[in-house]
């Protein structure tokens, strides 16, 4: 049974979102502030984290920095805010997903099943195995290996990456990333492509040869 963490302080909206997961069969458990949420996170392997940004003792946006310093653990933000910059911050800051309140549960559930997906690599192409010198992405496992060691990418990193793959040798502009990855309903910064091909880079260490930049124009994934 996968296991969610709600991080809400209104207790009205948190006890439907609640309802609704437990509902669909998820096991969930609850905090009301940032530091209650720290010590549940610590106690439990979790699958997935509904995070409110404007929560007390520690505000969302802070815990998500906390949470992406030692975890992949894949991450809903919801906020009241509609400001570009919030939700480009959210982003940065290693958030998977973003909801605007108001919003419907039915919406919030069907989200975080779609996220679950990814992260449990069930949304797999036709190709079970990519494999480049020292870079290795497999389907069947949803495992990144650089040289044999496996590396932990989000859910975010991860599609980027075989994005570019599918791709490669093929130049894709940072609108028709963000509108594949991040999807047409997005409104945020392209800015958000450079602050996750960064991230990915770092990640694959030595095997980032591959993505390459093309000024001007977006990135590649480039073999010979």
């Amino acid at each position: 049974m996968r296991k969610i963490l709600i991080v809400e302080d209104e207790d009205r909206l948190r006890e439907l979102v609640f309802l609704y997961f437990k509902k669909e069969g998820f096991s969930v458990i609850e905090a009301s502030n940032g530091r209650e949420a720290l010590d549940k996170i610590e106690a439990n392997k979790l699958d997935l984290i509904i995070l409110d940004v404007m929560i007390p003792e520690i505000d969302g946006f802070s815990l998500c920095k906390k949470i992406r310093k030692n975890s992949d653990v894949p991450i809903i933000i919801i906020t009241a805010k509609t400001e570009e910059e919030d939700k480009i911050l959210g982003f940065e800051l290693g958030a998977d997903e973003y909801v605007t309140k108001p919003f419907s549960p039915k919406v919030l559930v069907a989200r975080a099943k779609n996220l679950l997906k990814r992260a449990e690599g069930s949304v797999r192409g036709n190709v079970s195995k990519y494999e480049y010198e020292n870079l290795v992405i497999d389907y069947a496992s949803y495992e990144v290996k650089v040289n044999g060691k496996m590396i932990s990418l989000s859910p975010k990193e991860y599609d980027l990456l075989l994005l570019l793959v599918k791709n490669k040798n093929k130049v894709l502009t940072r609108e028709i990333i963000l509108d594949s990855i991040w999807g047409y309903d997005y409104f945020g910064d392209l800015r958000t492509v450079d602050t996750h091909i960064k991230k990915l880079r770092n990640k694959l260490g030595e095997s980032a040869k591959y993505i390459k930049t093309i000024i001007r124009a977006g990135y590649k994934f480039e073999v010979k």
